[in-house]
């Protein structure tokens, strides 16, 4: 009875570690088919199931497999355990609140979100889907009373795009070639002085993937030539496993979720009764340090919103 258990516990094993194998390729593979990219959404899943093959392995006595598969757990381990691990990175500059919410075609509960500001002392927030409809809910239900400073690019469906801030705001800008609107503005910090804050939402891959990555590499450029200090809050429609976002991360931009050590922090899709299940939301950040980052739900939104506490350098 032992041997057949032992044996159904290699097998077991070899198939978790074949998973964790086709997770570590589809983490580092510049894919360029649609397809692939919509796999390495789940890759950190996949690969999870490297150290779940090793266990098995171990309970069973394989040896040798256990050495196999050990070799690829610690692979998995060195890509996923920096995302849970706070950098500890030093900063001395003022301390600010930033949130960032898609409110899903502007159905969001405007409530909800001015709720979410005012409880957090937020101030900046980023929006994405952000409709002419929501802005005047947003303002009816108290937004500008709490950051009454704004650019906003509002837009049918989810084409709209919005920055509301505490401090004043100017050099409104949106970008060329994107699809969606995709904004920036430069809020003047009584302390700091002048942080530009980006607001970006390239258009879901499943919809037009050559689109997609066109826009992560346009988002690439913009943030590359981008000197001083700055504030990303985006749907990227991407994961940390997906390399057209984290070579968004090779220049001055750093990750909040990786800088605070917040782990996967899936954001998407939150109107799931299973969901969600993968973080395409984000905050990046440039000269400056995320002491802490957390999601919470925006009632009517599909996404969780994200909350950062930064600290300027």
């Amino acid at each position: 009875m032992r041997k057949w258990i032992d044996r159904a516990l290699l097998g077991a094993g070899w198939c978790a570690v074949a998973a964790g194998a086709v997770g570590i390729v589809l983490h580092f593979g510049a894919w360029e088919r649609r397809g692939l990219v919509l796999l390495a959404s789940g890759a950190s899943y996949l690969m999870i199931g490297a150290v779940a093959g090793l266990v098995l392995m171990l309970i069973a006595r394989g040896w040798r497999s256990a050495a196999v598969a050990g070799v690829l757990a610690v692979a998995v381990l060195w890509t996923l355990v920096p995302a849970f691990v706070p950098e500890g990175r030093a900063a001395s500059g003022p301390r600010m609140t930033v949130m960032q919410s898609n409110l899903l075609f502007g159905k969001a509960d405007p409530a909800a979100v001015v709720r979410a500001v005012r409880d957090n002392r937020v101030d900046v927030l980023t929006v994405d889907e952000l409709t002419g409809e929501a802005v005047e809910r947003l303002a009816g239900a108290g937004l500008l009373d709490e950051l009454p400073y704004r650019c906003t690019e509002p837009g049918g469906g989810g084409g709209g795009t919005g920055i509301y801030s505490r401090y004043p705001l100017r050099d409104n800008k949106k970008y060329d070639g994107y699809i969606l609107n995709n904004v920036s503005a430069t809020m003047d910090h009584p302390e700091r002085g002048p942080i530009t804050v980006f607001a970006f939402h390239p258009v879901p891959p499943p919809f037009n993937f050559p689109a997609w990555t066109a826009e992560m590499r346009r988002t690439r450029e913009i943030l590359d030539a981008h000197r001083g200090p700055a504030i990303v809050g985006a749907d990227f429609n991407a994961t940390r496993d997906h390399t057209a976002y984290r070579d968004l991360l090779r220049g001055r931009f750093a990750s909040a979720a990786d800088q605070s050590g917040a782990g996967l922090l899936p954001t998407y899709p939150e109107d799931r009764r299973w969901g969600p299940v993968i973080g395409i939301d984000h905050i990046l950040l440039a000269d400056a340090t995320a002491e802490q980052l957390h999601s919470l739900t925006v009632p009517g939104s599909d996404h969780r919103a994200l909350i950062a506490r930064i600290q300027l350098h």
